[in-house]
């Protein structure tokens, strides 16, 4: 059976277009009428490219039928997170400082994805400067959970997550300093790749610190944000952390469900995070357990696995990000603060009370940590921990739960590098997404993303959509 337009995967869409099946002009058509009856409830869109999206599908169109597919994103609609640039095309960061910034150049992502053949047909909501949290003091209201309206999608990629999880757009790009991918695919029930640092560029991304930023896809399923990634991972010299490797078939490896697909693989399960340090809601601990059970049901071999104790990544994490967003923002900040929403204007001003000596221990903690991180990790090929402690909280609500802890357990593969997805592995009573993290050691991406596939299809939590059609009425 042929899944609606909107329910349909990248992979599936690309499987249809290139059998004519469907016309790219018809999807970028359903793309643009879908946000437009659906997404003024929701906020995902902070400027729709209607005209450009077309005139980009009109041009798939003609390619594909005279045989020059480019690839599986030719004619695929993808939206951006509104801190990627685009030439000629507004580029705001969601604040009132970037209101009218027009860049000259295209983003090398936004570039790679148009040399694919992918249409672009909207630029989407972000936090402030990826910074700036749930705020109703922007130019621009925030985006809302499609699963619950009066939940929060979190982000700072929110807008992204909601597109695609809504079935605005089958993908988008986010970012992700220090869970900004990860946290809102887990609220909004998607899959969402944190890349290895330097495998995909930043160049033309707005930075918000330097050592942590990644920039990366969401979709709805690992199968997608793997097709994405094989556009996406490409060497460029224009970016000074960019990684000069050979990039793998990120896609090679995607299993259709077989049943043993996992069969020698070894998975660490870092209890004491979401156990003893952070503790998780019993809900999420759930799911956890029947993530873990699917593991080892799909042959890999599951043991538990001790890691440095999540404050030692937080605590540096959090000074490294605020020391480098303070340079990044502090000329506008002095010019006129006021330009800024409270959310971003105080987190972004922390940084100015850190020392040089904050920051350069910092920098030797997380040496430190990283090295004791990928020691703990030998032999295994990932390993396993929930990406938030609950589902989605109210609208609005900060990244620190009631109790004053972290709300999300992305941090530490921010520090080390390393390569995290996030897949929904379940839902709560209330029919709220959970979201589960499957990280792995520098350029293992295609690991992970197998493995984010495999546990996907085993648990079936990709057939569960948010109902949204009454909002059209």
């Amino acid at each position: 059976m042929t899944a609606p337009l909107h329910e349909a995967t990248i992979a599936e869409l690309s499987r249809r277009i290139a059998a004519r099946e469907l016309s790219p002009v018809e999807l970028a058509q359903s793309c643009i009428a879908r946000i437009q009856a659906l997404d003024p409830a929701l906020n995902s869109v902070l400027l729709l490219l209607e005209e450009n999206a077309m005139a980009e599908a009109r041009t798939a169109e003609a390619e594909i039928a005279a045989g020059r597919r480019r690839g599986p994103l030719h004619g695929i609609p993808i939206g951006l997170k509104d801190i990627y640039e685009t030439a000629g095309i507004r580029t705001t960061a969601h604040s009132a400082v970037l209101r009218d910034h027009v860049p000259a150049e295209d983003a090398t992502t936004v570039r790679l994805l148009r040399a694919a053949g992918a249409v672009i047909p909207a630029k989407l909501s972000t936090w402030e400067f990826a910074i700036g949290g749930t705020s109703f003091d922007l130019p621009w209201p925030p985006a809302r959970n499609p699963w619950d309206r009066t939940r929060d999608p979190t982000g700072s990629s929110s807008g992204s997550a909601v597109a695609v999880a809504a079935g605005l757009l089958p993908g988008a790009m986010g970012s992700d300093t220090g869970g900004s991918i990860r946290n809102p695919a887990a609220w909004c029930g998607i899959a969402g790749h944190k890349p290895t640092y330097g495998l995909v560029s930043r160049r033309g991304v707005l930075p918000l610190a330097w050592s942590l930023d990644h920039a990366g896809p969401m979709a709805w399923t690992a199968e997608d944000c793997a097709l994405m990634m094989s556009v996406l991972a490409a060497h460029d010299p224009e970016d000074p952390a960019s990684a000069d490797v050979p990039a793998p078939d990120f896609a090679a490896a995607i299993g259709e469900g077989r049943r043993h697909a996992l069969a020698g693989l070894r998975i660490g399960v870092v209890r004491h995070f979401f156990e003893t340090d952070v503790p998780c809601t019993p809900t999420v601990l759930a799911a956890m357990e029947d993530s873990i059970r699917a593991l080892r049901d799909l042959g890999a071999a599951v043991s538990d696995l001790t890691l440095p104790s999540f404050n030692e990544y937080g605590a540096p994490g959090n000074i490294i990000s605020r020391a480098e967003s303070w340079t990044i923002h502090e000329a506008w900040l002095k010019q006129d603060a006021t330009r800024y929403g409270a959310y971003g204007r105080q987190r972004l001003a922390s940084g100015a009370f850190l020392t040089a000596a904050d920051l350069l221990q910092a920098q030797r903690r997380r040496a430190e940590v990283i090295a004791r991180t990928f020691q703990a990790m030998r032999g295994l090929d990932a390993v396993v921990f929930p990406t938030a402690r609950d589902t989605a909280g109210p609208m609005g609500v900060d990244s620190l739960s009631p109790d004053g802890l972290p709300a999300f357990y992305a941090r530490p593969f921010n520090l080390v590098g390393g390569p995290a997805l996030s897949v929904c592995n379940g839902f709560s009573a209330e029919g709220l997404p959970i979201g589960l993290q499957i990280a792995a050691r520098p350029f293992q991406d295609a690991t992970v993303l197998r493995i984010g596939d495999s546990v996907e299809r085993a648990l079936g939590t990709r057939a569960r959509r948010p109902v949204l059609e009454a909002m059209a009425a």
